[in-house]
């Protein structure tokens, strides 16, 4: 046992009143061990060791520190970049851990097919990733195992762990009998992964004129009991969030810590949205000491197009800008920044207003796999197979545009099967926000393959020049007239040709998209309540296929980020037991606590993503807290570093600054 909550014994009955009976009645002895909760802890000399393994084989940096990865780089050299400026700030920032909170709990139901292969059922965004896990866990091969996800409540990341899969796969080997295993809303919260906890030092230089002279990072993440993502999230947090910024000279320091609390794993952001919270609240900071506007402050050190995105990490070799928007999305911040909008504030209350700049990379390191396949089918439709799940991020809609586009036909002729290891080769998952700009880049590749099937075999059918057929929305054209795809089809399979083409792409190379968020706010400083004024959001995310769902995904992302730079935090007390794990103990934000968002989409269009686009689903999230921070700065005069802002919180430093009138709240 590593943390309070980790999974010891499974009972498989006919009900869940009788399981629920026969877990009441196992008896569990357990010897207390030492543990440790916080990571600075964690890696000082003698302290309980979360894993004592070897670290070679375990592949776990430094297992009697609980160091399971780090990442140390510089470019340049700081010391002298601080000795140039003629301002330095530096302070240690600090993000909470979040639930996922998606409507639909982790679940799987399993069962023998007619073939006797064991088939998964399961709320997943990787299947394909599950069944290869399952198969290297029970030694079976990749052909006897089927997963399909079908359509998935919510993810926003915690969907790519596998954390029942497992459990009911073992329940029908053994009884060979179908089997469910389902969360409930506590186990979500103690049983499943969160958002990791940061903390963030920062520290930044610049001269008079408002040029960068360098920016250091200390990062230490939380991964909990077990590592998960907890790597892959520490080198990511550093990457884009200083990359973004041109600096002569750049340092980072990064650890992810094991401790013995519920582990941490992907969220949306994956560790960007909490380095970015501190180092656009440090550059804010920075800026206004230099008495410069902090927006203009950033703009002047942002890179620009056709740059180098260095960080200390190292340069990506596959990682470009291949379409440049954050001017634009910088324009409509100074744009909203002007215009008058009369506010209803009551006396007393302390107005401001913030922004924040964010870039990410359009999909993960390493490549990405997407397949898929676009077929004709007798009656003159088509058929698209892809292997990405949706989760709510709406690429089903995306693909069956991008395939209704290469074919000449509408969206309702296309019908798509999606998230099965039976429909395509492989697809390593929807996350990392490549639904669109990698799943769909194979679906484009597939619909134009078979739109190319569809003219060569129709001009060999008709001896007619390829050049001069044509699709239609139910036909191919021709001299002669129109052939229609239910002749096609029927024509092709009399001499044994299938009509059907694949798309597969390896996720490289990969474009970035930025974004902008900007707050007017009013802070009651005698109870520390906090209304939103205004809320706009500039996003450059290419060619936008489809602008009321991409919109939604603005929204949501800044509502999902509101809640955790205002309300949610899953709390541990001395043991590591989660005290949060249910909603009525845990805040979510509701429908009053969310404005309005005024979302504007740049006019780009990227050399890389399919048609044009860009990824748009994670991205929205990472500016949101320190806008809002920045924003409560300007109103206050006092900068927070901890979240959540919640409204206790920010009473007491207003009462501490001698900001409030010393009412009680």
């Amino acid at each position: 046992m590593r943390h309070v909550g980790q999974r010891v014994a499974a009972v498989v009955a006919d009900s869940e009143a009788a399981a629920e009976e026969g877990c009441r009645r196992i008896e569990v002895t357990y010897e207390v061990l030492p543990a440790v909760l916080d990571p600075e802890e964690a890696m000082r000399p003698g302290a309980p060791a979360v894993h004592d393994k070897d670290a070679v084989t375990a592949r776990i940096s430094r297992p009697r520190d609980n160091v399971v990865g780090e990442a140390h780089g510089e470019i340049g050299d700081v010391e002298a970049g601080f000795a140039a400026a003629d301002a330095v700030y530096e302070d240690t920032y600090r993000t909470q851990r979040v639930q996922h909170a998606s409507l639909e709990t982790h679940g799987a139901v399993a069962w023998f097919d007619e073939d006797d292969r064991l088939t998964v059922r399961t709320s997943s965004q990787t299947p394909f990733l599950t069944r290869r896990a399952l198969c290297a866990l029970y030694d079976l091969p990749p052909e006897r195992v089927r997963v399909v996800a079908g359509r998935v409540g919510g993810g926003f990341g915690g969907k790519q762990e596998m954390l029942v899969e497992d459990i009911v796969a073992l329940a029908v080997l053994r009884l060979r009998r179908p089997v469910k295993l389902e969360y409930t809303r506590a186990e979500q919260f103690y049983g499943a992964t969160t958002r990791h906890p940061f903390t963030i030092h920062v520290k930044a230089g610049a001269r008079r004129d408002g040029t960068l002279t360098a920016l250091q990072l200390r990062v230490v993440s939380n991964t909990g009991a077990y590592g998960n993502h907890g790597p892959a999230v520490m080198f990511h947090s550093v990457g884009e969030s200083l990359a973004v910024y041109r600096a002569p000279h750049k340092k980072v320091d990064a650890f992810s810590v094991y401790t013995h609390a519920v582990p941490a794993g992907a969220f949306r952001g994956y560790g960007l949205g909490q380095v970015m919270f501190a180092m656009e609240s440090a550059l804010d900071e920075l800026a206004r000491r230099l008495g410069l506007d902090p927006l203009e402050f950033k703009a002047r050190n942002v890179i620009g197009p056709g740059e180098s995105m260095l960080s200390p990490g190292g340069e990506e070799e596959d990682l470009h800008i291949a379409s440049y928007g954050l001017d634009s999305c910088v324009d409509i911040v100074r744009r909203a920044q002007t215009e008058p909008v009369p506010e209803a504030v009551p006396d007393g209350w302390l107005v401001g207003e913030g922004a924040a700049l964010a870039m990410i990379a359009t999909g993960p390191p390493g490549g990405h796999i997407a397949d898929a396949r676009a077929s004709l089918l007798p009656d003159g439709t088509f058929d698209l197979a892809v292997g990405t799940a949706e989760f709510g991020n709406g690429t089903t809609t995306v693909h069956r545009q991008i395939a209704a586009g290469e074919l000449v036909t509408t969206v309702d002729r296309i019908t798509v099967r999606q998230s099965d290891t039976d429909v395509v080769r492989h697809d390593t998952g929807a996350f990392a926000s490549t639904g669109t700009v990698v799943a769909g880049k194979a679906t484009l590749r597939a619909s134009r393959a078979l739109a190319d099937q569809l003219l060569d075999f129709a001009a060999t059918h008709l001896r007619v020049p390829r050049a001069e057929c044509g699709l239609a929305e139910e036909a191919v054209a021709h001299p002669g007239g129109l052939l229609s795809l239910k002749e096609l089809y029927a024509a092709a399979r009399a001499v044994g040709v299938a009509l059907t083409a694949d798309g597969h792409f390896g996720g490289t190379p990969r474009s970035v998209a930025f974004n902008a968020q900007w707050f007017r706010l009013a802070v009651d400083p005698g109870t520390g309540e906090i209304r939103i004024l205004r809320s706009v959001h500039a996003a450059d995310a290419g060619r936008v296929m489809n602008p009321m769902q991409c919109r939604g995904q603005v929204e949501g992302g800044v509502a999902q980020a509101l809640g955790a730079t205002l309300f949610e935090n899953v709390r541990v007390d001395a043991r590591g037991e989660v005290e949060t794990a249910a909603f009525r103990r845990y805040r979510l934000p509701q429908f009053a606590d969310i404005p309005r968002t005024e979302v504007h989409f740049m006019e780009t269009s990227d050399a890389i993503g399919p048609l044009g686009a860009k990824s748009m689903s994670e991205s929205p999230f990472n500016p949101v807290a320190p806008a809002f921070a920045n924003a409560l700065r300007d109103a206050t005069g006092v900068r927070f570093t901890d979240l959540p802002l919640t409204r206790d919180r920010v009473w007491l430093a207003l009462r501490d600054a001698g900001t409030t009138d010393h009412q009680e709240a």
